[in-house]
């Protein structure tokens, strides 16, 4: 399965770069036409590498990935027999919390969301999510190095893994040092795919003149991007409705945002669309007046290819906005790994 996604979504400011491996692992409940444990690795929201329970092997999914076995031979089967062990924590974690919240039938999912991110003035972020049936259920809070439990089925996991000040330590360590200097590893094999620079095409799309209007943008890279309405020259923070930024087939993303105005608003004022990406010296500015309407069925045309993309990465994935102990395991792209 080829995906990609960019798990974190752009906030309100101007975007600088930054690079960030994620990883998505998923059990659900035997009896499925779904493997059972299904792992997933992306850098920049470009997938490298892929483990499910049916194919009981960890492989590459990019051609850059490949490099590492230049560096380290070892590298696949190592990560595939850390796979093998998560793939029974896991399995035995879904059972657990089916008994802990009485279940006893039906499909059940147990899911974790980790990676780290390092932006290019050196900023380190890292983050560690577990949810259970798509709704949150504990993460990791790297000042503390404890867990935050999102609901009271929750604390008796808190419990264990609180006690175990070492489990928490070592996560904290593995997200603050280890992912950023494999981060790193993975930016360099894949430099000419990671830190190209695509500048987005843009378009202002609107159904019928009653309708609202979509700012779209598609087919850059970076994912980050910043897309913002003005009127009459004042930034607008009412009536904006910012999409998610979705891949597209040929790893590149596309991200549109939604203005509501009536026609008589549209008419008498100024409205634009200002694009900010790092694919563009200057920003890219859209005015409602010069594009008046670019008519379609609906905003679906637009964003259908991407959403099929994306439907593969929340098989995966859903239910994020968002082990046995082994001594002396060289790990590249998770930690160790305990039972809830």
């Amino acid at each position: 399965v080829d995906v990609a996604t960019n798990v974190i979504l752009c906030g309100e400011k101007v975007p600088g770069i930054s690079h960030s491996p994620r990883y998505f692992y998923t059990a659900v409940t035997p009896g499925i036409h779904f493997p059972e444990f299904t792992a997933v690795g992306l850098v920049d929201g470009q997938q490298f590498m892929y483990y499910d329970s049916n194919i009981k092997k960890r492989i590459p999914k990019t051609a850059w990935i490949k490099k590492v076995d230049d560096d380290d031979p070892d590298y696949w089967n190592r990560n595939t027999e850390i796979q093998q062990r998560t793939q029974e924590i896991f399995k035995d974690n879904v059972a657990t919390l089916m008994q802990r919240f009485n279940q006893t039938e039906g499909v059940h999912t147990v899911q974790l969301m980790y990676g780290c991110e390092l932006d290019d003035d050196g900023t380190k972020r890292g983050s560690m999510q577990y949810s259970y049936d798509g709704e949150d259920f504990i993460s990791l809070d790297l000042n503390t190095h404890t867990w935050t439990v999102a609901n009271d089925k929750a604390k008796i996991t808190k419990h264990m893994w609180d006690s175990d000040v070492g489990y928490s330590v070592w996560q904290n360590n593995y997200l603050e040092n280890t992912c950023i200097e494999w981060l790193q590893k993975y930016v360099a094999y894949g430099r000419d795919t990671l830190q190209r620079k695509v500048p987005p095409e843009m378009a202002l799309i609107q159904k019928d003149s009653s309708s609202p209007v979509l700012c779209h943008a598609t087919g850059f890279f970076p994912s980050e991007i910043l897309i913002s309405w003005q009127k009459d020259g004042e930034d607008m923070h009412e009536n904006v409705e910012l999409r998610q930024t979705l891949p597209n087939q040929d790893g590149t993303f596309q991200k549109g945002s939604i203005l509501t105005a009536s026609p008589e608003e549209l008419d008498k004022n100024d409205y634009t669309c200002v694009v900010h990406h790092s694919g563009r010296e200057k920003d890219l500015v859209l005015r409602m007046a010069d594009h008046r309407f670019q008519k379609t069925g609906s905003f679906s045309v637009i964003t259908g290819v991407a959403v099929v993309v994306l439907l593969l990465v929340l098989i995966v994935c859903v239910g994020f906005c968002v082990s046995r102990r082994k001594n002396n395991v060289k790990t590249s792209g998770k930690g160790r790994r305990q039972q809830m």
